[in-house]
């Protein structure tokens, strides 16, 4: 699986150990920025991962900001994008296999490292279960 990965300022800090869980689950990892804790502006970042994994067929994403609310809206303003703000592996599970969810999103002051983890292991680890989601899932983009 490959992943993109964009935060604002506010995510910075945790970008490094995203990266090293994706890779450690054997994800390959592109990273957009920020590349400082310089403050920048988190819609910049959504729509940098939203336009690459859109580019990119079967490829996900991974949007930080403080909150993850922002950085998730900007992101989801890209039809064929279901970004999921996710606070626990069970959202993050629950993105994924009901609403194929293509880039998860989450706040750096919201969540602890251990659950960043485990959201991700979540979200790597399951897929989407088709069937009577795939009726909802179309009906999200009108």
């Amino acid at each position: 699986m490959k992943f993109y990965i964009g935060t604002d300022h506010a995510g910075f800090e945790i970008k490094k150990d995203i990266e090293n869980i994706l890779k450690r689950l054997n994800c390959e990892v592109v990273d957009l920025g920020t590349y400082s804790k310089e403050s920048v502006d988190y819609p910049d970042f959504g729509h940098k991962v939203a336009r690459a994994v859109l580019k990119d067929e079967g490829s996900f994403g991974v949007v930080v900001c403080g909150t993850g609310i922002g950085i998730s809206i900007s992101a989801n303003k890209h039809k064929g994008i279901r970004a999921a703000l996710c606070h626990d592996a069970y959202s993050a599970k629950m993105a994924r296999a009901h609403n194929d969810a293509n880039i998860l999103a989450f706040g750096q002051r919201m969540v602890g490292l251990g659950v960043i983890e485990s959201m991700i292991e979540a979200f790597v680890t399951t897929s989407f279960e088709g069937g009577r989601h795939l009726k909802r899932v179309e009906k999200i983009e009108v």
